[in-house]
């Protein structure tokens, strides 16, 4: 059961670094100075967004859950 939750943290782990990063910059900064208005053109529609946002969530949720079970188990193991 421990290998099987820490391979699911280590999957949501790497999920949730590619759906941040997938994200649009909402300021300013660097993205919008290394050509931030020819992205903004070839983004996604606003369902998109919606749906990216949804995806990190679910993949944060299950993070969350993954690390709180593992810490139970490694728990009553000791």
């Amino acid at each position: 059961m421990i290998m099987t939750l820490s391979i699911v943290m280590v999957v949501s782990s790497l999920l949730l670094i590619v759906l941040v990063l997938l994200h649009r910059g909402k300021g300013g900064g660097l993205s919008s100075m290394l050509g931030g208005s020819f992205y903004s053109n070839l983004s996604g529609s606003s369902v998109v967004e919606r749906n990216l946002d949804r995806l990190t969530i679910i993949a944060g949720a299950v993070w969350a859950i993954s690390i709180v079970g593992l810490c139970l188990l490694y728990k009553n193991a000791a």
